[in-house]
């Protein structure tokens, strides 16, 4: 942190009471907030470029029924979707092109709307903005629905595992105050023995959590074998 420049009259006259410490003080907690400032400014910043869909540079040279592929492909909500393009090349001074833009769309959403995308969709936990056509829609949706399934049975034993973790680093604590002779013994071994039964409760639900967790994996693999034709 760079120094901070204090009269040395002030010095002097606060030298032989508290009020030193208390100025100082604030003139650290002023750096801090400072700092914390510059780095809030860096987030805003980051997240403002994020949010561009595209720079400068590529408005200027946008071949806009590539652009509209590109983005039905990836499944993007296309009222959305194209008025952040407006607002992202009108800085550029470049108006997007709408009509081009949506041909591009409708040849790119099909490949979205496949029921191995949606499978693969909602696997990984994934929104979908409800933009397969009618025709399209059932089957990307039997995927995504199946997709979700597994994702989330695969996240709550990802937080199973943790409660896990953190009981046992909980003993461990425990234990080091046991080790170190605490006052309160019976209190220390009577919480190591609760956090012991619920681990191994936990356990025994991760046990049933992985058992249907393969059911669903059963499940996907041969979805994927009777999708895959509609997928291609």
């Amino acid at each position: 942190m760079p120094a901070v420049w204090v009269p040395p009259f002030l010095v002097a006259c606060l030298a032989s009471t508290e009020l030193l410490s208390v100025v100082w003080g604030l003139f650290v907690v002023r750096g801090m907030i400072m700092k914390l400032y510059s780095v809030l400014v860096l987030l805003a910043c980051l997240v403002l470029a994020s949010c561009q869909t595209m720079s400068k540079e590529e408005c200027a040279i946008a071949d806009w029924r590539v652009i509209g592929e590109q983005d039905g492909a990836a499944g993007y909500e296309p009222q959305n979707r194209f008025a952040r393009h407006v607002k992202a090349c009108a800085k550029a001074g470049v108006a997007a092109n709408q009509t081009l833009w949506y041909q591009g769309y409708q040849q790119g959403i099909p490949r979205y709307c496949t029921p191995l995308n949606g499978l693969s969709v909602g696997s990984q936990g994934k929104s979908y903005a409800n933009v397969c056509p009618a025709n399209l829609e059932p089957g990307f949706r039997e995927g995504y629905d199946l997709g979700q399934t597994h994702h989330r049975r695969k996240n709550h034993i990802n937080s199973l595992e943790s409660r896990i973790r953190s009981l046992e680093q909980s003993i461990r604590e425990d234990e080091k105050l046991l080790s170190d002779g605490t006052d309160d013994r019976r209190t220390v071994e009577r919480r190591i023995d609760n956090n012991r039964r619920d681990i191994r409760e936990i356990e025994r639900d991760i046990g049933r959590q992985q058992s249907e967790l393969r059911l669903i994996e059963d499940e996907m693999q041969d979805f994927r074998y009777r999708a895959a034709p509609l997928s291609q």
